[in-house]
């Protein structure tokens, strides 16, 4: 199938082509046609999917039509970057067409977004906090909304952010179209669907898949040894642009200057930096100023980066749907990527979830190498553990481990063996 088979505008199809697109996404064919009939969605996709241009296409092909300088479509995100990846987008496939997009979020002034709304903006991309103090102060109308869209509403919950999107909801015209997109799908997420949503097409698209260009490798590594881990595999690796997550946001930020102190192009994104900062982070990894980005999953949505060559769980995610999330981030268009995961005897579990939500087994890396004596591990003698744990933990060595025989398919070997080519 091609674009054109949509049968968009002219002034449209010059943005397709500004943006470089030639086949629709699987997420794109089957919602966009939906949506240009003016059907409500629930949009069930995985990161990378292609869902921004899923819904903005059909969206300036409907506003091509009818009053002009006053805001016609709202589109809700959980994040600044996500906020700032949807305008951007925006203004490239709208090149043509006149239709004028603002983005309004928090930490900068709200003079200006206030102005850029009231100037004319059909288009206005929101996080829902800045919105909401907006629409408090009566700068602004949701009055003439005739489209709304929710895009990752699974982060809207995660960011405690439901009450807001209510509040919001109640003051837009009954009489509109509501789009929702989302990489998970929880109860909770499911209920505000059912309550926004009339009779919604939904379109599922392998959402707890992460994409099949994209290859999982497990390695088994005590806590402390995971920096020194990293560092090797960056080199050997030649890993060109790499996004490493943490569980914390001082983690990101100790791990990110830990890599600087060793002569890598590292920085972090983490809840703690102010706009200019994020923004600079953001920045210099989609330009290649930095190589390696450290982040929190919060921190992490909204990152647009095509040429991602790997993700690293340097902390294991919480679930496997975040794991689907994370790794969505390389192997996008077609492109193959490469799905780091560090974990250690406490992260048992959560391997198997993931594992058993890949369909398969992650591959762990056999044969000895430069990192065997950093990071193989065994068991330490009764009674030593380490400092604020609660299991026994195992003492670096270098000595080679004997590779079992037998069927190990349910064990968690804790040697690290390694051959880079496997990777």
């Amino acid at each position: 199938m091609s674009f054109k088979d949509f049968k968009f505008h002219p002034m449209i199809e010059a943005g397709v082509v500004a943006c470089g697109y030639t086949s629709p996404t699987p997420i794109q064919e089957q919602t966009i046609p939906q949506i240009l009939a003016g059907n409500d969605i629930l949009g069930l996709a995985q990161t990378g999917t292609g869902k921004t241009a899923a819904f903005v296409l059909p969206i300036l092909q409907r506003l091509l039509d009818g009053p002009r300088k006053q805001l016609r479509a709202l589109i809700v995100a959980p994040t600044r970057e996500l906020a700032e990846q949807i305008h951007e987008n925006i203004v490239t496939m709208s090149v043509e067409t006149g239709l004028n997009s603002t983005v309004v979020y928090g930490g900068v002034g709200r003079n200006q977004q206030i102005k850029a709304i009231r100037s004319g903006a059909e288009i206005v991309v929101a996080c829902p906090g800045r919105l909401l103090d907006i629409l408090r102060e009566k700068g602004v109308s949701l009055n003439t909304v005739e489209m709304l869209v929710l895009d990752e509403a699974d982060h809207m919950f995660d960011k405690g952010f439901l009450p807001d999107i209510r509040r919001i909801v109640n003051q837009l015209p009954r009489k509109r179209q509501s789009l929702v997109f989302s990489a998970t799908m929880p109860h909770e997420i499911s209920h505000l669907a059912e309550e926004i949503l009339y009779r919604p097409v939904k379109v599922q698209i392998n959402h707890t898949l992460p994409a099949p260009t994209i290859s999982h490798t497990l390695f088994q590594v005590s806590r402390p040894k995971k920096t020194e881990l990293l560092k090797e595999l960056i080199i050997e690796e030649e890993m060109t642009s790499t996004l490493v997550f943490t569980r914390t946001k001082h983690k990101a930020r100790s791990l990110a200057l830990q890599l600087q102190k060793s002569g890598h192009k590292a920085a972090s994104l983490q809840g703690n930096l102010s706009q200019n900062n994020r923004q600079r982070a953001m920045d210099g990894f989609r330009d290649g100023t930095f190589s390696v980005l450290v982040a929190t999953d919060i921190a992490a949505r909204g990152i647009d980066v095509s040429n991602i060559s790997h993700v690293v769980n340097y902390d294991i995610p919480d679930t496997a749907e975040t794991y689907t999330h994370r790794t969505g981030r390389t192997g996008r268009a077609e492109k193959s990527g490469k799905a780091i995961t560090f974990a250690d005897l406490d992260d048992l579990k959560m391997v198997a979830q993931i594992e058993k939500n890949l369909g398969k087994k992650m591959m762990r890396p056999e044969g000895q190498s430069s990192l065997s004596s950093s990071t193989q591990v065994h068991t330490q003698p009764a009674g030593q553990q380490e400092p604020g744990r609660n299991t026994p933990v195992r003492k670096a060595t270098s000595r080679p481990r004997k590779k079992s025989t037998k069927n190990k398919s349910n064990s968690f070997d804790f040697g690290i063996s390694n051959s880079r080519k496997q990777l």
